[in-house]
């Protein structure tokens, strides 16, 4: 190889190219190894990457070689190939100024057969060495390269890299038309929302992404699962009951295995421990990360000692109990902090504690009696409380007296109300059907 390099190096500058590109062909037929072949084609680079050869023959020569290394190599196999690749950017990336485009193509190249490979973490960082600051790319061009080196990190689930490059790709976004772009960019999204607990907003976007049409079917599928997921996860209050309210009303959550977990959210039914295992075991890593330990509360010395956790250990620790405080809201006027200690698993104050968190936070309306150990909830009704009632406030007409009587009344009460209004409106059916009926038979006769 050095010997046919000094001839070329001897030639006149204008056959230069083309002996260049004629014995980089030759060189990879001939080859019949992978070690002999990469150490030709090393002789080669330095030859075509001198400074002291002029630009107008190293560039064609160079984008040659870029294109014979993108082809498949016969006998060779895909590690002697990532050898070649590495290789050759380690030849290259010193003369990246010159030559920019060659050597991000070959960036794009290596990291695509990485990313086959599943070395996902090295793709990303292979691909973070293109210049993108400082090159005449399209802004729909670097957002592409953004959102690809977002996704890759996100497989490692190293959402603290992927942060830097997904706030470099928002700046971009509104650059693009492109759907397919949008959809990649919406589905990281939703993806760093759920990395960094922000469970109810990853839950609204991996939603709004189940109802896109250019979507397959199972993908839409999937987003709405790791929706009803993040649903779950999120922090009990107005937020999240709205969100499982939309969701339980999506007909395609039948379909999926979270349905039952969701529906006892949305009806805030109480769950039991027992029912947490098979939706836990459906979780990633970073959604069974550990919480901080609880602070520990100092009791009076006159009280017994307290059994049970100190709080929530996991975040769907914390979301269950936090929902079962809600659903306690729902069933009792008030509780007792040791009652509610034994509902959730907890000391009572422990439990104690959560219910103050989540009244100071507005996500649970009721007080503190410290005086007699209560928590004495406001009696409320939330949007969408149970399917039926819904339906059946929206066909009784919903007369402001029956309105303002189901607010002040007991759960008892409040549930012959809602059968009341079921009635009336299976009777307004029933009804409306028979009109119908009556309308269709004179209609028959008539003609």
């Amino acid at each position: 190889m050095q010997a046919n390099l000094n001839q070329v190096t001897g030639l006149p500058q204008k056959d230069k190219t083309q002996a260049y590109i004629s014995l980089l062909t030759s060189t990879f037929t001939s080859s019949t190894s992978a070690n002999a072949l990469q150490s030709d084609l090393s002789l080669y680079l330095d030859a075509i990457l001198s400074d002291s050869l002029a630009q107008m023959v190293a560039r064609p020569a160079l984008v040659e070689y870029v294109n014979k290394l993108k082809e498949d190599l016969p006998g060779f196999d895909r590690e002697d190939r990532k050898e070649l690749y590495k290789m050759s950017l380690e030849k290259m990336q010193p003369r990246v100024t010159s030559f920019e485009e060659q050597v991000s193509t070959v960036r794009e190249a290596y990291a695509d057969l990485l990313e086959e490979d599943e070395e996902f973490e090295q793709a990303a960082k292979v691909l973070i060495g293109i210049p993108l600051e400082s090159s005449g790319r399209t802004p729909e061009a670097k957002l592409h390269i953004y959102i690809r080196i977002v996704r890759l990190f996100l497989e490692e689930e190293d959402s603290t890299s992927a942060d830097t490059y997904f706030n470099r790709a928002s700046l971009l976004y509104h650059s693009t038309s492109n759907v397919e772009t949008q959809l990649l960019f919406k589905g990281c999204q939703a993806r760093m929302f759920d990395f960094s607990r922000r469970f109810a907003e990853a839950a609204s976007k991996y939603h709004e992404l189940s109802y896109h049409s250019m979507l397959a079917e199972e993908d839409r599928l999937a987003s709405l699962s790791n929706a009803i997921v993040c649903a779950v996860l999120a922090p009990a209050g107005p937020t999240r009951s709205r969100i499982l309210s939309s969701l339980y009303r999506d007909e395609r959550s039948a379909q999926t295995e979270h349905y039952t977990i969701l529906s006892k959210m949305f009806l805030d039914q109480i769950i039991r421990t027992t029912e947490v295992g098979p939706f836990e075991s459906s979780l990633k890593t970073h959604q069974l990360a550990r919480l901080p330990p609880s602070i520990t509360i100092h009791t009076a010395e006159d009280q017994p000692e307290e059994k049970g956790k100190k709080g929530p250990e996991t975040v769907l620790d914390r979301a269950v109990m936090e929902h079962n405080v809600l659903a306690a809201s729902r069933v009792y006027n008030n509780i007792t902090f040791e009652g509610l200690g034994l509902l959730l698993g907890l000391r009572p104050s422990a439990a104690e504690a959560m219910a103050r968190t989540m009244i100071q936070q507005g996500r649970l309306r009721g007080s503190l009696d410290q005086v007699e150990s209560l928590i004495i909830f406001d009696v409320e009704t939330k949007e969408g409380d149970g399917v039926v009632s819904n339906v059946a406030v929206a066909g009784a007409g919903g007369e402001e007296e029956e309105k303002e009587e189901q607010a002040a009344a007991p759960a008892t009460k409040r549930w012959d109300l809602q059968i009341r209004q079921t009635l009336q409106l299976a009777e307004g059916i029933a009804a409306r059907c028979e009109e119908l009926l009556a309308g269709a038979t004179q209609v028959a006769v008539t003609a």
